[in-house]
């Protein structure tokens, strides 16, 4: 849909760059435009003609009256004029009526083809882009819009071939994107900028002017040239002294003498002219004297000085005063940008005019402003604010803009209730509560502590900031916890920024937001890692809470001791093994500074990660991936292939020798920084490289290199000193001679580390196939047991089967036992029969023994008198039933088989 010139309507808001992210044309509506006609006198029937509106209703009446066949005449006349006025295209709010129109229409073919004619118009008009009067017209009107195309399809039951191809073209118009060859207005307006339209208008605004018309036709025409055409370029024809001290005079005549509704819309036109102008470093907008009008003009209502250049000037605090305001204070922001004009930000009181909006909302309305426009109003001036704090720092400290900001700060989180209107762009999410307006102090804060000055750090912390900001940043938190969105994200981050420029390098400071701190940091690295992808902003929220570790607790042992209690490193690895690349650097450059502290690496050696990972693993995976990453060229087992570099990246190979100063870094210096492997390095320094646990002989290889990455980089750096030397100069033989020793020793260190690399690989191929030969004697020895127990079932069903073998099996059984016994007999000992008698079983015996006591005669343990001659007692009487039971049991177990 495109948005084309229509006829005059009522005003909406004009669009402003106080009502936008980015300043940019706002044009005043058609009120305006009808003010000026009705002040101009009669400009034609022509134009009259064109400025009429068409009544649609009254033509869907006139089309129903259907009583007299004389109408048909006003009704084809009337058509006719529907379609000459729309034929630009359709407004979407009148789509519904002309579909009303064409339904009607098509019940009148039938009977007087004369229809046919405008009905196939007004269908050719359905397809031309439609057309909207505001931004939300889209979406009011995006059902109607859906329905009335519906409609053009049951057109089809008109029985005319002529509407039928025209239904078809119409919809197929709907995919075509080149606009109508009627709509000449871009070329007729770069046609006029090749002319110098646009500074030729600007020069004569001050012409005379008996129609009074001059000014509002050439701003018109102004902003058809700026919305047709390249903005930058009609800018740059306006930016010349006549031109801008033109539309100077202009402003300020209106500004004075304008007391129409009229004429402070146009007022506020030439004023978005003056903010595009005064974006362009080129605009001689401070040498004109228009810069200083328009600082003074923003804060003469806050600051109580009289100044000549206002003088009598009162506002109304209509409307247009309102929208003049917020234009002002753009500007202001605009001009910030611009260093020649801190002089008039510092000298017209901008700083204090400001800070009159930092101060809690204490009543419905402030002077004559409702409460919804003084809170536009106090939003836009602190977000000025941000910019123009930094830039005037002794004035932010001399009215005191620290308190103003924290007390302002502390109302944000207060009980005091308050309903923000939210309802403007900076408005966003504060609608109900505060969070706006602690948004844009803290942005306040966050541009003044960047500075990192001294003055403006030492003033916030002697006011308790770090314990307030902690607050805050707790408070935010919680309510972050109800519901997550950008704005609080965006509050965390900022807090977290402020306190890591306030606590860096100073102890003390660090030792104020120790268990605090450390307390609320701990969530953020928590976070759940899918949340790093919502998009709304979790992911800058995780770096700004590492930034803020690495400020506010590295360095300062109670904070970094209640870190590690808190199992801190365990989280930090943790994020590391997400392998999220962009937090790679900070997780790492943190370990490593950790590392100072001597409680460090036992924390890290103890971490298990997923599937039993160590810390060792991880890193050097991370090595790996990062070698990969740059190019660096690598065996398939890992192992070092070009001996001069073994660790240049492909990026350093492809570089030409260039000969630089002595104070400006090599590729090979450059490249530490660009990548995490001498942070990896620095962390096995800390580590070590013996005793590793959870290590493969992959990673043994790996590690191999990384012992001897400073070695290699050093021999880089020789190799580029070489080369800049051979390239402007001719060494000497004995500078020759040390370069090529220099340069031998990085290649044996390289030899050196493959053969490192070859031995661990053949030790481990060696260890495989150990591994191998031990599991195949496993095997082996498990087939055996399988081929025994076969056997041996295979002579048991021999045994039991064939007569003679069980006659031999016990021959063999009864050799062995002979063989087993002592050739010595004991003396006096009792021997003991082998034989079961009475057995009936066809195999051999089971594990039965039969324990015969020894006779008296002699002289074994019962043969005791005492014990002899003793009667049983009751428990031997019943011990003497249990070995009855027994030996019936044991006769039971002869009959089992045993292998």
């Amino acid at each position: 849909m495109t948005s084309v010139p229509q006829p005059p309507a009522p005003r909406a808001p004009s669009r402003s760059p106080a009502l936008s992210p980015a300043p940019g044309p706002s044009r005043c509506g058609g009120e305006r435009r009808r003010n000026a006609s009705d002040a101009g006198g009669d400009l034609g029937a022509a134009q009259d003609t064109q400025l009429k509106s068409v009544d649609l209703s009254c033509v869907v009446k006139l089309l129903e009256d259907s009583d007299s066949k004389d109408l048909e005449k006003e009704q084809l006349k009337t058509l006719k004029k529907v379609v000459k006025h729309f034929e630009n295209g359709l407004p979407l709010k009148d789509l519904a009526q002309i579909i009303e129109i064409l339904n009607l229409c098509a019940e009148k073919i039938n009977e007087q083809e004369a229809f046919t004619e405008p009905l196939c118009e007004l269908i050719k008009l359905c397809g031309l882009p439609f057309q909207k009067k505001k931004l939300s017209d889209e979406v009011n009107f995006s059902m109607a819009v859906s329905k009335s195309i519906a409609q053009l399809g049951y057109l089809m039951r008109v029985p005319s071939s002529q509407v039928r191809i025209q239904i078809c073209k119409c919809v197929v118009s709907f995919y075509d994107m080149e606009l109508p060859r009627k709509i000449l207005s871009g070329v007729n307006c770069r046609l006029m900028m090749k002319a110098q339209a646009a500074s030729r208008l600007c020069l004569y605004l001050n012409g005379v002017d008996p129609s009074g018309q001059l000014v509002f036709r050439s701003s018109e025409i102004l902003w058809n040239l700026l919305e047709n055409t390249s903005k930058e370029e009609v800018v740059n024809q306006l930016s010349s002294l006549e031109c801008v001290h033109a539309l100077k005079e202009v402003f300020i005549d209106l500004l004075m003498h304008g007391f129409r509704h009229y004429d402070r819309q146009l007022r506020n036109d030439l004023l978005v002219m003056a903010t595009l102008l005064a974006e362009n470093p080129a605009a001689p907008m401070i040498e004109s004297g228009f810069a200083k009008l328009l600082i003074v003009l923003a804060t003469f209502t806050e600051v109580k000085i009289p100044n000549p250049l206002v003088k009598g000037l009162k506002l109304t605090y209509s409307y247009e005063d309102f929208e003049m305001k917020k234009l002002l204070f753009n500007v202001i922001g605009v001009l910030s940008k611009d260093p020649c004009a801190v002089q008039l930000l510092s000298e017209n009181d901008v700083m204090p005019a400001l800070l009159y909006y930092v101060k809690p909302n204490q009543k419905p309305g402030f002077h004559d402003w409702s409460a919804a426009q003084y809170e536009e109003l106090q939003l836009h001036a602190i977000v000025i604010l941000a910019s123009v704090a930094p830039l005037l720092v002794d004035k932010y400290l001399s009215f005191q803009a620290n308190t103003l900001l924290l007390v302002f700060l502390e109302w944000c989180i207060g009980q005091d209730p308050f309903f923000g209107q939210g309802n403007s762009f900076h408005g966003t999410g504060g609608r109900g509560n505060k969070l706006a307006q602690m948004r844009y102090s803290l942005r306040v804060l966050r541009s003044v502590v960047s500075l990192y000055d001294d003055a403006v750090n030492l003033n916030l912390c002697d006011q308790g900031a770090i314990s307030q900001l902690l607050d805050i940043l707790k408070y935010a938190a919680n309510k972050s916890k109800e519901k997550e969105d950008a704005i609080l994200l965006e509050i965390q981050a900022d807090l977290l920024f402020i306190l890591s420029a306030l606590c860096e390098n100073d102890l003390h400071r660090k030792e104020l937001f120790s268990y605090t701190g450390v307390d609320i940091l701990i969530p953020f690295i928590q976070m759940d890692p899918k949340k790093l992808h919502s998009g709304l902003g979790h992911n800058c929220l995780l770096l700004s809470a590492l930034d803020c570790l690495w400020s506010c607790v590295i360095g300062c042992y109670i904070a970094e001791d209640y870190f590690l209690e808190k199992q801190g490193i365990f989280l930090l690895l943790d994020l590391l093994a997400l392998k999220q690349k962009n937090l790679h650097n900070i997780i790492l450059g943190i370990l490593v500074e950790f590392c100072d502290n001597p409680k460090t690496t036992s924390h890290i050696s103890i971490w298990r990660g997923a599937k039993d990972q160590t810390a060792a693993n991880l890193l050097i995976q991370l090595w790996r991936q990062e070698e990969l990453e740059l190019g660096v060229k690598r065996d398939p087992h890992g192992r070092i292939v070009d001996m001069k570099r073994p660790i240049a990246s492909s990026f350093q190979k492809q570089q030409e020798v260039i000969p630089m100063p002595a104070n400006c870094p090599s590729f090979a210096i450059m490249e530490i920084s660009e990548n995490i492997r001498a942070k990896l390095y620095s962390l096995f320094c800390k580590l070590g490289f013996e005793n590793l646990p959870g290590l493969s002989a992959k990673d043994f290889v790996t590690l191999a290199i990384i012992r001897h990455y400073i070695d290699f980089k050093v021999g880089e750096v020789w190799s580029e000193l070489c080369a800049e030397l051979k390239e402007e100069f001719r060494p000497i033989a004995s500078d020759e001679e040390a370069l090529k020793v220099i340069s031998e020793v990085s290649e044996d260190t390289g030899r050196m580390v493959a053969a490192l690399q070859a031995e661990v690989l053949e030790s481990q191929h060696q260890q495989e196939i150990q591994e191998e030969e031990k599991t195949y004697a496993k095997i082996r020895a498990i087939h055996k047991q399988r081929e025994m127990v076969n056997k041996s079932w295979e002579n048991f069903l021999t045994r039991t089967s064939n007569y003679e073998a069980l006659k031999k099996a016990k021959r063999l059984q009864e050799k062995s036992i002979e063989a087993s016994r002592s050739k010595s007999k004991t003396q006096n000992g009792a021997v003991h029969s082998t034989d079961i008698k009475g057995l009936g079983t066809t195999i051999g015996s089971g594990r039965l023994v039969t324990v015969e006591s020894t006779p008296q005669l002699i002289g074994g343990p019962l043969a005791v008198t005492d014990l002899a001659l003793r009667k049983p007692s009751v428990c031997e009487g019943a011990l003497k039933k249990i070995r009855k039971v027994k030996t019936l049991d044991s006769v039971k177990k002869d009959s089992v088989p045993v292998e």
